[in-house]
């Protein structure tokens, strides 16, 4: 009977259910596409059931390609923030997930008190705006759903309770939410009382890799159900350890739907320090390792990315690399001329492509180098702001779906130092199989990992 580790990765773009030895050698990856709807105006949702219903789906399939008499020990759950599931006391889904980029919400934070608004960067680490949870949750109120004595649950989370487990928040995860004093990691009353809510609506704290229950799902496969369950916490934290960025002075670049710039922090900053990088759109939250926070600076790059390359008819891996080749071939800066052709929108409140084009001479390349730049442009403000509190980063590890393309490679490198390039395919999930191989081990965190990643498909070259 061979013995299993399992991590989930419920992404934006895909869901990732990836399969290891508890001492970290890959053994499959399945994937299938997340299922949202779009909706206008920016909008996107799915329904609760449907969320489980792939992982399940998933499960399925990996369980059809395992040996015989298999068994996984554990199972950890990584993904999106800023996305979750409202539960009432019976456990009923009371609206759709809505997308972390979803900007329902919007008008409600900014309808709260001005002293709320006002103290929420600097006690939250958070910007104010529709990505906080505390937005989403707003919105519902406002569309007629009581929240007294409901649970709110981030995805993962709300995947691990279905599986098995029970209701609780991991500390990465909800530090997200807009409803926790990052002074100390607790609710914060402020943000209970503009909800009209007790701390119940969130789940008791837990730490990344902490067991929480054991997976009992019946629509699971025999081989997954009794493994320990546990929430492996934030998708871009988690793949930053997958691939062993967890020490300060370094710099991890993910480059998904969303591009996050991540820096680890022994210590949570000073108030008025996480209010000045909050009013820039970085946040000061915990990390997934524990006793650990971070600088988190996120941008809406790769969601603009993704859109110029459909207005361009690109939609597989064929067409992406012709792109790329077209856009390498151009210089970084393009052949137009300045104002030519603009791109923006890459802001983390923002997400809306725009083109500006009053140039002739124009092409495909130039419009996805236009959209390069525009990121370059987005970081270089995250980083000059982190930079401000923080000793600036000696070196880079980028990684991501969008960091396969060396038009993208060498964007970023003339901006950031020393990059370095990780191959690993599934950094998230295997990031998450990497916590639940630690949900069931002896030894602290740290020579978990160690012996987890040198067993790992992992390599790295520099640009």
């Amino acid at each position: 009977m061979s013995d299993y580790v399992v991590g989930v990765d419920m992404g934006s773009t895909s869901t990732k259910l990836l399969v290891a030895t508890p001492e970290g050698q890959q053994v499959l990856v399945v994937s299938r596409p997340s299922p949202w709807t779009n909706l206008d105006h920016g909008r996107a949702e799915m329904p609760a059931d449907r969320a489980i219903a792939v992982v399940r789906a998933l499960a399925a399939e990996a369980d059809d390609r395992l040996d015989e008499g298999y068994r996984v020990v554990a199972l950890g759950v990584s993904g999106m923030a800023e996305a979750g599931v409202l539960l009432d006391a019976a456990g009923t889904a009371l609206a759709p997930i809505m997308a972390w980029f979803d900007p329902r919400g919007a008008a409600q934070i900014r309808a709260t008190p001005a002293k709320f608004r006002a103290e929420f960067p600097g006690r939250t680490g958070l910007p104010v705006g529709p990505l906080a949870s505390l937005a989403k949750l707003l919105h519902l109120r406002d569309s007629g759903i009581a929240l007294a004595g409901t649970t709110f649950l981030n995805v993962p989370e709300y995947v691990v309770h279905a599986l098995g487990g029970p209701r609780v928040a991991e500390f990465s995860l909800v530090s997200r939410t807009g409803l926790i004093d990052q002074d100390d990691s607790t609710p914060w009353q402020a943000a209970l009382d503009v909800l009209g809510v007790d701390e119940s609506i969130l789940g008791a704290r837990v730490s990344a890799g902490e067991p929480v229950g054991v997976l009992t799902d019946e629509a699971m496969p025999a081989g997954f159900r009794g493994a320990a369950l546990t929430i492996a916490g934030h998708d871009h934290l988690v793949s930053a350890v997958a691939v062993g960025a967890t020490h300060t002075g370094q710099l991890y670049d993910s480059m998904g739907t969303a591009e996050a710039l991540v820096r680890v922090l022994d210590d949570t900053l000073p108030f008025a320090a996480r209010e000045r990088l909050a009013h820039a759109g970085i946040n000061c939250v915990r990390h997934v390792i524990p006793g650990k926070y971070v600088l988190l600076a996120g941008t809406k790059s790769g969601l603009l990315m993704r859109r110029v390359l459909q207005l361009l008819g690109i939609t597989d891996a064929t067409g992406r690399a012709v792109i790329d080749d077209a856009a390498l071939a151009l210089p970084v800066d393009g052949t137009l001329a300045d104002g030519g052709l603009e791109v923006s929108g890459a802001r983390n409140d923002d997400g809306v492509l725009k083109v500006v084009a009053q140039s002739d001479g124009l092409s495909p390349a130039e419009l996805f180098a236009a959209s390069l730049r525009h990121g370059n442009d987005m970081l270089a403000e995250c980083m000059a702001a982190m930079d401000r509190e923080v000793a600036p980063p000696t070196s880079t590890v980028l990684t991501g779906g969008w960091s396969t393309m060396a038009s993208v490679v060498r964007s970023r490198s003339a901006l950031l130092p020393e990059v370095t390039v990780s191959t690993h395919d599934e950094g998230t999930a295997y990031g998450a199989a990497l916590f639940a191989a630690f949900a069931v081990s002896s030894e602290p965190f740290e020579n978990v990992a160690e012996t987890f990643l040198s067993s790992s498909v992992l390599t790295t070259e520099r640009s």
